[in-house]
């Protein structure tokens, strides 16, 4: 074993002695369960939002995902109504945020509704319902952001154990480096933090590349095994 990984993609093959892997956290989608949730309309991942201007568009979910996707709509000029199941802010909501959702919705840019349970969408309404009172809006366009959970098919496929924890499963590595049970391959990112999105964000996992690149040079002291 020449202690190499070979890697093959659709353009080229490639070796290597140190790999990392950081495919993300927004591998597959949490599903939603109401009559209409597959129409065409609805969305799970949000990408931009100049498409929408004008338009009534839904956001299903209170937390950072739905927050964001709320704030970039508003500014591009969409209509926005966002419903959440939860009785207030979410607490994971990360806090640099908030104040500028919060002011929106106080201005009445952005509609918020608490303890909103959706029960159907169809081409043009959505209908949801608080404390029992059900309500039916027009609506051009719904975002599903109810959460996420990784593809763990591609680690497993690599050899990386995945474990049980008290937010379901994460990958096994060390905490120090992010190497993982495999020697010199790495995790880096959201990835790491597996089922509990609330630990790592880009604003601090950005950091993992330098803790790693620092385990990596020090492994470059020992010569490879012929």
């Amino acid at each position: 074993m020449n202690n190499k990984f070979t890697i093959t993609t659709t353009k080229d093959v490639y070796e290597c002695r140190f790999l990392t892997i950081a495919t993300g956290y927004y591998g597959q989608h949490n599903t939603l369960e109401v009559e209409g949730a597959d129409l065409p309309k609805v969305f799970h991942y949000f990408k931009e939002a100049h498409p929408y201007f004008d338009q009534d568009v839904v956001i299903i979910g209170g937390k950072n995902s739905a927050i964001d996707a709320a704030l970039e709509l508003e500014k591009a000029g969409a209509n926005v109504t966002v419903l959440y199941r939860g009785g207030d802010y979410s607490p994971s909501i990360k806090p640099w945020i908030l104040p500028n959702f919060t002011a929106l919705v106080n201005h009445e840019k952005i509609d918020m509704e608490f303890n909103a349970n959706v029960t159907q969408i169809t081409e043009d309404t959505v209908t949801y319902e608080v404390n029992g009172e059900s309500k039916t809006i027009h609506n051009d366009y719904v975002f599903a952001m109810i959460g996420y959970h990784p593809d763990y098919e591609f680690l497993k496929s690599v050899g990386i154990q995945i474990n049980t924890n008290e937010f379901g499963t994460a990958p096994m590595y060390n905490k120090e480096t992010y190497e993982t049970n495999i020697e010199n391959c790495y995790i880096a990112g959201v990835i790491a933090a597996g089922n509990d999105a609330n630990t790592i964000f880009i604003e601090n996992g950005k950091f993992h590349g330098g803790i790693i690149a620092q385990s990596m040079l020090a492994k470059k002291q020992t010569p490879l095994e012929s």
